[in-house]
């Protein structure tokens, strides 16, 4: 792709970044951005790779609806508004290079590191700092990793924390009262002019652990990860509870 040209229906606005997940244009007004959300998932640090028809329409409208539910609940996001089948106005910021990680129930990767039997609610939630660093494998940090690597300040790092957390607490009940259990999720922060944090990036199946609060049934990535099959029905059923 040209560098400076679009597909998608955004031709003539300028390609900043591609990612995993998304790509990422130059917004309709100064201080804004141009999110397009992509067909294609990808695990274990990119080396399963997948297009998935009809997966990121799907995750731009359920992101758009939390983050709409979260900025009404006091939590400042760079969501502006929803545009098209699958882009999202968002205010640009300068990303932050941590991925912060909350857990209610053991799964994952915190149950082959702690040996914990998948599906064991933990006592409190627990708190992660990752260090979105590619070639590493995106390695676990603490808050003195974050220190000497430059990423954040402490303040920053406690401010992440509390946001997170807070975040825990309103999702949590969001899609309990939906039928959902918020098993963990990541979440990346940004600093907006005035340095400011606030919440970036996306919330959605592909960044949220969601399980069926009845079945146990998986409606997140993990459908790809594990290949069970599904992934686009799962999503459609979580943005069908989250609208």
């Amino acid at each position: 792709m040209d560098p400076e040209g679009a597909t998608g229906g955004q031709a003539g606005k300028a390609r900043r970044h591609e990612g995993k997940a998304k790509v990422v244009f130059g917004g309709p007004e100064p201080g804004t951005l141009l999110l397009e959300f992509k067909d294609e998932a990808t695990a274990f640090d990119g080396k399963k790779r997948e297009t998935i028809p009809g997966k990121g329409p799907l995750n731009r409208d359920i992101s758009a609806a939390l983050f709409r539910y979260l900025e009404e609940r006091g939590i400042p996001t760079h969501f502006l508004e929803a545009v098209g089948e699958r882009e999202m106005v968002v205010r640009e910021l300068q990303m932050i290079p941590l991925e912060v990680v909350v857990r209610n129930v053991a799964a994952g990767s915190l149950s082959r590191r702690l040996g914990l039997p998948e599906g064991q609610e933990l006592p409190f939630p627990v708190v992660e700092l990752y260090w979105k660093n590619d070639p590493l494998g995106d390695p676990l940090v603490n808050d003195s990793h974050v220190a000497v690597l430059g990423l954040a300040s402490q303040e920053e790092v406690d401010e992440m924390r509390r946001q997170a957390l807070e975040v825990n607490r309103l999702l949590s009940a969001f899609f309990r009262e939906r039928g959902m259990i918020l098993v963990d999720f990541k979440l990346e922060f940004g600093r907006d002019g005035e340095g400011r944090l606030v919440l970036g990036d996306e919330v959605s199946p592909d960044t949220c652990r969601l399980w069926d609060a009845r079945t146990r049934e998986i409606l997140d990535k993990d459908r790809f990860r594990r290949d069970l099959g599904g992934l686009i029905e799962a999503y459609a059923r979580v943005r069908e509870r989250v609208r």
